[in-house]
């Protein structure tokens, strides 16, 4: 039986899953210093099994698991919730990397990593997820084509009124674009404003994004009327939004 969640109510929340004792030692060790509370599991069964007993602020998730591994364990995640994940992996391959953030993690980190920038990156992905409750000028709600997107809440909802499940960066990327609509808005723009400056993953993880996002707005995501792209130059919000 698993022992008592340790818990902090001033520390965020953090659940490594990682069948590697050492590598789940030395990140549990790395994130405890970050001031950050971690627990840790070496299998999906393993996870599964602190996700009926506690909520985490982010999973840390690795690729290569015994069993059902990361990318499966990521996509049956991403089925029920919008928490926040971040996958470690050994593979050096775009599109390992691509696969991950089309399965709805919001950022990654290869192996061999450094920890300091993975608690860093953790950060960068916990600030997105609470950010836009102080900021008043910017809590206001928006509404584009019957959508209503809560910056506050940090919700989305159909034009029936539905919630709508978003990643992190899903709902950061939508958020931007809400707030520059008719801008055409670069990779690197839109790089920047969904992962809060950090160098974070590759430019066209972007498209990844993007793409997610079309299939959960757009009336036909094959073809885009709400969140068009400018060839050569980026992606511009083609909706008219305004403020609730």
């Amino acid at each position: 039986m698993l022992p008592p969640p340790k818990r902090d109510r001033d520390q965020p929340s953090i659940l490594v899953v990682e069948d590697d004792i050492e590598i789940a030692r030395l990140v549990a060790s790395a994130l405890a210093d970050a001031s950050m509370t971690v627990e840790t599991a070496g299998s999906g069964t393993e996870m599964d099994a602190w996700l009926r007993r506690a909520s985490f602020d982010l999973i840390v998730l690795d690729v290569m698991l015994p069993g059902e591994d990361g990318f499966a364990i990521c996509r049956r995640l991403r089925a029920t919730s919008s928490v926040p994940i971040l996958m470690l992996t050994a593979q050096h391959e775009e599109i390992d990397r691509i696969v991950g953030l089309e399965l709805g993690a919001d950022d990654y980190v290869t192996k061999p990593f450094s920890t300091r920038e993975l608690a860093a990156r953790i950060r960068s992905i916990l600030r997105r997820a609470g950010s836009g409750q102080d900021e008043r000028d910017a809590s206001r709600a928006m509404r584009f084509e019957g959508w209503t997107i809560d910056p506050q809440r940090r919700q989305v909802r159909d034009p029936g009124g539905a919630r709508v499940s978003m990643t992190t960066t899903e709902f950061d990327l939508l958020l931007a674009l809400c707030r520059n609509p008719g801008r055409v808005l670069s990779r690197e723009q839109l790089l920047s404003l969904t992962h809060a400056g950090l160098a974070g993953p590759i430019e066209r993880s972007i498209d990844v994004h993007v793409s997610r996002l079309r299939q959960k707005i757009e009336p036909d995501p094959s073809q885009p009327t709400l969140l068009t792209t400018v060839r050569l130059a980026g992606y511009m919000f083609s909706a008219r939004v305004e403020l609730v």
